[in-house]
């Protein structure tokens, strides 16, 4: 279930949700870039996701929403960045269609490391080329703020 920071669970469809906030931003003069990223957490039961949508008002802040999902399912270092990948592109192919009515900027973070030495770096090219395949902007770490530290901040 989506939630705000606060903790204040999302009861209303997330796409009713999402089409709301910008209409409010917006109405109030703000100009909002999207930035949807996923992180996760191994644990000795399965992996943790947690997903963002980060909404970035231009020059005044921002805030977001977070979904946290469980799987009992133990895979590869690959597998789950991948994982990753596909849970915040899923987000945001729900909300292409808002964001092209809204004119609205979109990007797609991953918590995957450029660094060769790293282990998330073994799903880089394949991550890269999912999201570029999609049409989404593609950000990966250290600029993929939305995956590595946001959502990075919800799992445990």
């Amino acid at each position: 279930m989506w939630r705000r920071l606060s903790g204040k669970k999302i009861s209303r469809e997330l796409l009713i949700e999402v089409e709301d906030i910008i209409q409010k931003e917006l109405s109030e003069g703000h100009r909002l870039k999207i930035c949807i990223g996923t992180d996760s957490q191994e644990h000795k039961t399965g992996i943790e996701f947690a997903t963002v949508i980060v909404f970035l008002r231009e020059r005044s802040g921002g805030f977001m929403l977070i979904e946290n999902t469980r799987t009992d399912d133990k895979i590869s270092i690959k597998e789950r960045m991948i994982r990753e990948v596909a849970k915040s592109i899923d987000i945001a192919y729900q909300l292409c269609d808002i964001m092209d009515r809204y004119e609205i900027e979109l990007e797609v973070h991953a918590d995957i490391n450029t660094d060769p030495k790293f282990k998330s770096n073994t799903a880089l090219s394949e991550a890269m080329g999912y999201i570029l395949s999609m049409g989404y902007v593609f950000k990966a770490k250290p600029d993929a703020f939305a995956s590595s530290s946001c959502a990075d901040r919800f799992v445990n």
